[in-house]
């Protein structure tokens, strides 16, 4: 449907943007469209007393049986629904006209005023006191965007009178969009697969570095939306379908940021895991439904580290969240990430998330970005809407008339300054010194752009963590590593081998797949400096170890002719083929941001098949940016290594280079689980509704609780291709001597006190039990391994059969011996109690498996609570 909330930009921007509900627009798409666009024990109820122990003192009942658990949805979007007022039709006037307040606002109360927690104390003093010094428009100002134009994707106003430059925000995850001189760093699913902390951090740190140089304040990432549907669009944005490993990867990626004084954003808030129906933008956005403990145990899970981990602002996502939308939605802003959690920064909308006034500004969001209420529709033009918005001047008159209480008003700016003071920003902080509009120096006779290179030594951790992240899946015979040195005649075969003829940056937000694929497409995209293609850096190779060796290329991967002569002369061929997707506003191949199938792009499995008819040594590299099949090729005798090198940056070709040269030794595991077929994942991306009605929402129900991705094969027995957390090594591991040690004896003896902090409850993060083991390199190469410790919760939790509560990534050298030693804290041996609306001990017999995967366990024991 066209939507009538539709504006008119200045002529500059040429934005040709579609906002029909399931209409998406192609890769012509301009870049200026952002589509991210510690006390005794509580006493237990009698009737739960034998399976749960309260941690949390704010209720003295408690259950957490699987039967309230499984009742518990129909109470949670009851409570959402009452909490959450007013909709965006019911306020669209409001946003051409004088503000009017809903007809009732008894349920728009102001959330609880930020407080200083987790050493926030300081720069919220220091904000409070900034912002009695502002005028009604000055804090207008700083909580509405100024549409676009500004030097980038999000600008707030200033306020001279106090020499105050305003906000930057700039995507994107993997780098600083739409900027010369910066890095392109490997995708968020990439450094998952590295299930390495000390890699996530440092590349959070570089990313920072580039971010800071180039004046940017707030960095629009890390994405940390679950990879709930296979197809996703955005999974490499993300960190896998796992809560752990993605919360571990979010809180250490904006440490990394923010120990750069750079203000990192959580997104999406919540639940917006597929592209199709999403909303934005004035389209009718789908509503993701789900039960009150889910949320807690999955998808809140990130959101919750990140705030523990001290971020600085969360973005609310586009899509509805059990009827509400995200943006107005009092639940998750003020019950949930507000209080529950003690969110000390700021919210701020995803761009023209916003539809409504009163409701997004009572229920909680804090800055609306970019300013207006839709992206231009040049077709369906609407004057009564142009350059509008809801806030701005709406939200100053609705102070000034007192329909908005001037308290709630000084603490959204109040959030805003206090990230500013937390991360240091008032002390040398750089101004922008680049336009996202341009590449120019100088943009509409102003100089916009200084050039300035941030890059650093950048490209050395982004090769490491391209090899790091490469998971062998196969190696028949110790195929791999290859010595060049020896080989005759080399093929390497496929489209995604070679450079894009067009230039890495051709296609508008890397709306499309030419040539090797190293990043998706979308806002959460970046430019490429320069891009290694594997060809080059394999060629390179070869000519330096083995002058006389030949190497011979078909890059067009239907030339089936081309592909059998060659691979028939080939003692060894590389077969690279990939599968891409990305944000829903561009359409690459069909594919409207979520991909259709898990298949793989141009025709993939025909030219392994093609390639290993002729070739007894077939090594097929994957670049994918998520779960594909690969039953039709997996096990062909000739089919000798699989790779699945994700998406890994500028520095692509050399990371594969340095893994098939065995110069790294690949440690990489799979952050989701490669099934046999579609139909075993637990859901899909809901494509089409029924009901074309434009009142008509499209809803999509989390049926699947807790049983998300290897969690559902291991409840249903369903026997995945490589499950979660797979992934060989050329060398060969042994484990033995898992000892326990618990930080207290009971469930009831565990520590808590009164309140909250940053992250949730007083205590929730204090120290539980430690698992302690060995590791022998038993084989032939040093090597790093992922060793990743799995919990069995008491049978009447009602808990998966195994959850991921902790791992560790260490090098040891062949023949020798590591000592692993896994904390785990109290929240990683709770479950969410949705009648105490707090987090539990269960009491009975826990069960700890160590491994090498989610199913290559290796070490068991037990212990009672």
């Amino acid at each position: 449907m066209k939507s009538p909330l539709s504006i008119s930009l200045l002529p500059w921007l040429l934005l040709a943007t579609s906002v029909a509900a399931n209409t998406n627009i192609t890769a012509s798409e301009p870049k200026s469209s952002k589509a991210d666009s510690s006390s005794a024990s509580a006493p237990t109820s009698s009737s739960a007393s034998a399976t749960t122990a309260a941690f949390s003192s704010t209720s003295s009942a408690t259950s957490g049986s699987a039967a309230e658990y499984a009742s518990s949805i129909s109470a949670f979007a009851t409570s959402v629904a009452a909490t959450s007022a007013v909709s965006a039709t019911g306020t669209a006037s409001a946003a051409v006209g004088t503000p009017t307040p809903p007809a009732s606002n008894a349920t728009l109360t102001p959330s609880k005023p930020v407080n200083g927690d987790g050493g926030w104390s300081s720069a919220v003093s220091r904000a409070r006191a900034f912002v009695a010094q502002l005028t009604i428009p000055e804090k207008v100002n700083l909580t509405t965007g100024v549409d676009l134009n500004g030097r980038c994707v999000g600008n707030t106003g200033s306020v001279p009178r106090l020499n105050f430059a305003g906000f930057c925000l700039q995507d994107s995850p993997v780098g600083l969009r739409d900027a010369d001189y910066v890095s392109l760093f490997p995708a968020g699913m990439n450094v998952a697969m590295t299930w390495d902390a000390g890699l996530m951090y440092a590349r959070g740190a570089a990313m920072g570095s580039e971010f800071r140089g180039k004046g940017v304040n707030v960095a629009l990432g890390p994405m940390m939306n679950l990879a709930r549907n296979a197809a996703a669009g955005r999974n490499w944005e993300g960190a896998g379908a796992d809560p752990f490993l993605t919360g571990v990867h979010a809180a250490n990626n904006i440490l990394g940021i923010q120990s750069k004084g750079v203000i990192a954003c959580a997104k999406h808030f919540a639940l917006n895991e597929q592209e199709h129906y999403r909303g934005g933008n004035g389209a009718e956005a789908y509503s993701s439904n789900q039960d009150d403990r889910s949320f807690h145990e999955m998808q809140l899970w990130p959101f919750a580290e990140s705030v523990r981990a001290g971020v600085g602002s969360v973005m609310c996502a586009y899509n509805r969240v059990n009827g509400t939308q995200a943006c107005e939605n009092r639940h998750l802003m003020n019950a949930v990430l507000k209080e529950e959690l003690d969110f000390q920064g700021f919210m701020v909308s995803d761009w023209a998330a916003v539809t409504s006034l009163y409701a997004s500004v009572m229920n909680g969001a804090d800055m609306n970005q970019p300013g207006f209420v839709a992206y231009s529709d040049p077709d369906d033009p609407n004057p009564a809407l142009a350059n509008n918005t809801y806030w701005g001047p709406q939200l100053g008159a609705a102070v000034e008339a007192g329909t908005i209480p001037a308290s709630r008003f000084d603490d959204m700016v109040v959030r805003i300054m206090a990230a500013y003071y937390k991360m240091g920003q008032d002390r040398g902080f750089p101004a922008v010194n680049f336009d996202y509009n341009t590449k120019d120096t100088y943009y509409n006779g102003e100089k916009v752009n200084e050039h300035v290179n941030v890059m650093g030594n950048h490209s050395i951790l982004i090769r490491e963590i391209g090899a790091a992240s490469t998971v062998l899946l196969k190696n028949l015979n110790s195929t791999l590593p290859i010595d060049f040195s020896k080989v005759k005649n080399l093929a390497i075969l496929g489209s995604d081998a070679g450079p894009n003829i067009g230039g890495p940056n051709s296609c508008v937000d890397r709306g499309c797949n030419q040539g090797t694929l190293a990043i998706g497409w979308g806002s959460g995209t970046a430019d490429f400096p320069y891009l290694v293609d594997p060809l080059a850096a394999i060629q390179m190779h070869v000519r330096a170890a083995n002058p006389v060796g030949v190497v011979q290329a078909v890059l067009d991967d239907y030339d089936y002719a081309a592909v059998a002569a060659t691979a028939s002369q080939a003692d060894t061929c590389l077969v690279f083929v990939n599968a891409d997707s990305g944000e829903g506003y561009i359409t690459v191949d069909g594919n409207a941001g979520d991909r259709n199938n898990l298949t793989l792009w141009h025709a993939g499995d025909a030219l392994v098949l093609a390639t290993a008819a002729q070739c007894a040594n077939t090594v097929v590299v994957m670049h994918i940016v998520g779960p594909v099949l690969v039953e039709a090729w997996f096990d062909h005798p000739n089919v000798t290594a699989i790779l699945n090198a994700g998406i890994p940056g500028q520095e692509t070709g050399n990371s594969i280079l340095d893994v098939l040269s065995g110069a790294v030794n690949p440690s990489a595991r799979l952050p989701f689980t490669m099934a046999k077929q579609r139909s075993d994942y637990a859901s899909d991306v809901l494509y089409n509704v029924s009901n074309s009605s434009v009142a008509y929402i499209p809803e999509i129900d989390y049926t699947e609780k807790l049983e998300l991705d290897y969690k559902w094969f291991d409840a249903k027995n369903i026997t995945p291709r490589y499950e979660f957390g797979y992934g060989l090594s050329y060398t060969t591991f042994a484990y033995s001597g898992l000892s326990l040690t618990k930080a207290f004896a009971s469930a009831a003896a565990v520590s808590r006190s009164s309140g909250t902090q940053p992250g949730g409850e007083s205590g929730l993060y204090n120290h539980a039990l430690n698992a302690s083991f060995s590791v022998k390199n038993t084989g032939k190469y040093d090597g790093n391994e992922v060793a990743q410790v799995y919990i069995g919760f008491p049978e009447a939790a009602g808990e998966p059969p195994r959850v991921l509560r902790g791992f560790e990534r260490s090098f040891i050298k062949k023949g020798q011996s590591a000592q692993f030693s896994v904390g785990l804290r109290v929240k990683d041996l709770s479950i969410w109690d949705v009648i105490t609306q707090s987090w539990v001990i269960p009491t009975g017999e826990f069960k700890v498996y160590v491994g090498s995967s989610s199913r290559e366990l290796h070490l068991t024991k037990t212990f009672t609570l």
